[in-house]
């Protein structure tokens, strides 16, 4: 233990005197946080630019365009004399759609001749394309919906039938977990810890590849009297513990001070944070031992980083990729912190149900004590090759 504490309070040097270590674990990280949490702080884009192409010009139409001006998400910025002008201004990214009004709707939805409003929408920013599809949709079925229901009210219909007739199934909507449809609330809750698992991975490789950089690898090493268990513990027990702070500090700044709602326990959020950082941690040590090379050990690990994003599922569903990429999604530390997010944090379940990504995340920890055996080989024989 003596041991132990001596190369922690040896590393304590090392990382205050090399500035990588304090933009990497405490900066980075910090401005990271902050700054996903506060570009989707409204929970969903609002207030997107359309425009409209009102060739009727009528009480109706005018109807239409405020009902649209009206939604969260949807701001009518322009009203242009034909679709050229408004394809024009979408191509200028001006405005992400507008919509088509044509001649004749009010005289048409009076006499039932079922005129077609057209939209146009932009799907090259997939989140602003969905949404915007959402409010045209919806004011155009509400436009059918204002002339039908006035209609049926001349014909003498009480204002229940004419419910039943226009809608005549009613669907009762319930977002499990995240009922806001928050893009912060399930966005950040992948992106900020993925990012900050990248620079444990990063900074753990880079930790044990300048050791053999600076030459000091044999001076480590005889700190612990040649006992390999004991370097590794005695250097990265301090990168644990601030890590661990910044995570644990994200934690309760989500919950706690933005209130990401969530049905889990604490123990369940500090047991998943636990296992997030020794986990990373862990891959780094085996990255570096699988190829001893400051260069070569950074570049797998920003390699696994940078696919944890795609394989943890959140902007597409894991079930609807290839089965090879869904066997390969277990090798990913991210890809088992989200789940468990999900499982036991967001939804509230037992840990028992996550059992099986909490075994991986374990596994982690004990696959860089395989290749203990090339890293104490390499920090006493190899040269350093940049």
């Amino acid at each position: 233990m003596l041991r132990i504490l001596r190369i922690s309070a040896r590393e304590c040097g090392i990382m205050l005197k090399n500035p990588i270590y304090l933009w990497c674990m405490v900066l980075f990280p910090l401005a990271i946080v902050f700054f996903f949490t506060s570009i989707m702080k409204s929970g969903q884009p609002a207030k997107m630019p359309v425009g409209v192409v009102d060739l009727d010009g009528t009480t109706t139409s005018r109807s239409l365009i405020r009902r649209l001006d009206s939604f969260k998400s949807t701001r009518v910025l322009n009203l242009y004399p034909n679709v050229t002008e408004a394809r024009k201004a979408m191509q200028r990214n001006e405005i992400y759609a507008f919509l088509l009004i044509p001649e004749d709707l009010a005289v048409d939805l009076k006499s039932s001749r079922q005129p077609k409003l057209s939209f146009y929408y932009s799907n090259t920013t997939l989140t602003s394309g969905s949404l915007l599809y959402r409010d045209l949709k919806t004011v155009s079925t509400l436009g059918s919906a204002g002339a039908g229901s006035s209609i049926l009210s001349a014909k003498g219909l009480t204002p229940k039938q004419i419910q039943t007739f226009l809608q005549p199934i009613a669907i009762d909507l319930h977002a499990i977990a995240n009922p806001w449809v928050d893009y912060n609330m399930y966005l950040s809750t992948m992106l900020v810890p993925g990012i900050i698992m990248l620079f444990i991975f990063l900074i753990t490789a880079y930790s044990l590849g300048t050791e053999m950089k600076f030459g000091t690898s044999k001076e480590w090493l005889s700190m612990a009297d040649g006992n390999i268990y004991i370097a590794l513990a005695g250097k990265f027990l301090p990168q644990f513990l601030l890590y661990l702070s910044i995570m644990l500090g994200y934690e309760y700044y989500v919950h706690g001070v933005l209130h990401f709602n969530h049905l889990g326990s604490n123990v369940s959020i500090l047991l998943n944070t636990v296992m997030a950082v020794v986990a990373s941690q862990g891959f780094g040590i085996f990255a570096f031992g699988l190829t001893p090379s400051l260069r070569m050990s950074m570049s797998i690990c920003s390699l696994w980083a940078v696919l944890s994003f795609t394989i943890a599922g959140t902007a597409f569903p894991l079930s609807a990729m290839d089965s090879p990429i869904q066997a390969l999604s277990w090798l990913f530390p991210l890809r088992h912190y989200y789940m468990i997010y999900q499982i036991c944090v967001l939804n509230g379940f037992p840990l028992s149900y996550a059992l099986l990504h909490f075994g991986s995340l374990a596994l982690f920890v004990v696959l860089p004590w395989f290749f203990v055996g090339n890293i104490r080989r390499a920090m006493l024989e190899y040269e350093y090759i940049p």
